[in-house]
């Protein structure tokens, strides 16, 4: 796919500013790709990673302590929005990026370093669980970072588009990880993959994300954020003071500002989050589980199912994202609400068939419904902030609904189900949420047409 070359506001755009936004969509888009490439490994790998950190007896309570690390990395994403949202805000989002990627990347790099159960004892699972938690701050702020750095990159009328490369990444990431692993289990012995064929995606990790790190250091910070400090520092010393020191010069926390001045525009945004954290981890993480455990469809079937919708997920996010473009980030976002509400609970009959058409014609449909909200959430978020909160209000909201509801979306639905006693259980879950998400909807504004200087 052919990116579109933006028309500038005032002229025809220079060649060095197009080569420079494919630079920012290219860092942007492979930084994100690192975060989800790592995450689909974790978790395909999951059963070999029981193996090596939590030797047991008994294999469900190693897998349960091995989800569990995954688990307490979601807590510290807040406090990770909160840390790299107000130090973008503040000192600028590219060095914010630059830093961010070298831990991110640089944790799951030392994953992939670290000595079994077998030789270094109770140690192992301890610096397992360290990394993971390190993983989960340093990447609560690169998707948020990335979206914004892209958004006030790209021209108003294709940022849209633009911004739907990070969402497209995320998808690309978890298809990369599935066939990796795929690959790794038909090709390796059992005692092989234990040893180090597991190890293999984490390892990539680290010279993917000196790359990233490398293209972003030679990056100048985007124009919007540039004229923000500089009109901030010409007002400063108009006044007679001095600009905050190694960057923005506000005398307010963006945090400080961002909760006094701007909670509605928070509250909102969580609002349009918890739909996109619980479609996201519900239609492509859990779904493959509840086929396989609650409906008993083969494994091959529903792996083969996942694989189809992913490919299509990558074409539909980059559809949605250009659509907003036309028709307004609101609009579409109101569509995905709907869609949920309306689909989900036939949805979750037909699944209950198993019937392997139906389920991908299903799944299929629930991909497009969720790619109406995920194709179109990074610009609307980016567009929602004010340039001196943007990061900020981006970054807490978006990871404040992961830690809440994406990261539970599978343990709910599970748990719904055995207290219930249905599998339409997680149908009636996240159809609540979709109204909660279009009662947010329904109050937000339209700030698509908007220059993110104006706002």
């Amino acid at each position: 796919m052919t990116l579109p070359l933006p028309a500038a506001s005032v002229g025809v755009e220079t060649d060095g500013r197009r080569a420079t936004l494919r630079k920012v969509a290219a860092s942007s888009f492979l930084g994100n790709f690192i975060e989800w490439f790592d995450y689909a490994s974790y978790s395909y790998f999951a059963t070999v990673i029981a193996t090596v950190f939590f030797p047991s007896s008994n294999p469900t309570v190693s897998l349960m302590e091995t989800f569990g690390v995954f688990a307490l990395s979601f807590v510290l994403r807040p406090l990770g929005a909160m840390f790299w949202g107000s130090r973008g805000d503040r000192r600028g989002r590219k060095s914010t990026l630059a830093v961010s990627i070298l831990l991110m990347s640089g944790a799951s790099f030392l994953i992939g370093c670290l000595p079994s159960y077998a030789t270094i004892g109770i140690l192992s699972p301890l610096l397992l669980l360290v990394l993971r938690m390190a993983q989960g701050f340093s990447a609560s702020g690169e998707y948020a970072g990335a979206a914004t750095f892209l958004g006030e990159y790209a021209p108003t009328s294709h940022r849209g588009f633009y911004c739907s490369l990070i969402p497209a990444s995320t998808a690309v990431g978890l298809l990369a990880g599935s066939l990796s692993a795929t690959l790794m289990t038909s090709l390796l012995s059992s005692e092989a993959l234990s040893s180090w064929g597991w190890r293999i995606p984490f390892l990539l990790a680290g010279p993917l994300g000196i790359i990233v790190h490398y293209i972003r250091t030679r990056l100048a910070d985007s124009p919007v954020y540039r004229d923000m400090t500089d009109a901030l520092r010409n007002d400063a010393e108009t006044e007679g003071s001095s600009g905050a020191a190694g960057g923005s010069p506000t005398s307010a926390t963006p945090l400080r500002v961002l909760f006094r001045d701007h909670r509605r525009s928070l509250v909102i945004s969580f609002g349009a989050c918890m739909l996109n954290a619980v479609g996201f981890y519900t239609v492509l993480t859990y779904l493959p589980t509840y086929l396989s455990e609650v409906v008993h469809m083969k494994a091959a079937e529903s792996s083969m199912i996942t694989t189809i919708c992913l490919v299509a997920y990558v074409f539909m996010v980059f559809g949605m994202g250009r659509l907003s473009d036309r028709v307004g980030r609101r609009n579409v976002l109101l569509a995905a609400c709907i869609a949920f509400i309306a689909l989900t609970i036939p949805a979750f009959l037909v699944l209950n068939t198993s019937s392997f058409w139906a389920v991908l014609a299903v799944e299929l449909c629930l991909s497009c419904a969720l790619t109406a909200n995920d194709g179109t959430l990074s610009s609307y978020l980016t567009e929602t902030f004010p340039t001196s909160i943007r990061f900020s209000g981006f970054a807490l909201s978006f990871n404040l609904a992961n830690a809440i509801f994406g990261g539970t979306a599978s343990f709910v639905a599970t748990w719904l189900i055995w207290i219930t006693g249905s599998t339409m259980a997680p149908a009636y879950y996240m159809v609540a949420v979709s109204v909660i998400a279009l009662i947010a909807m329904v109050a937000s504004h339209e700030n698509a047409s908007k220059d993110l200087s104006s706002i």
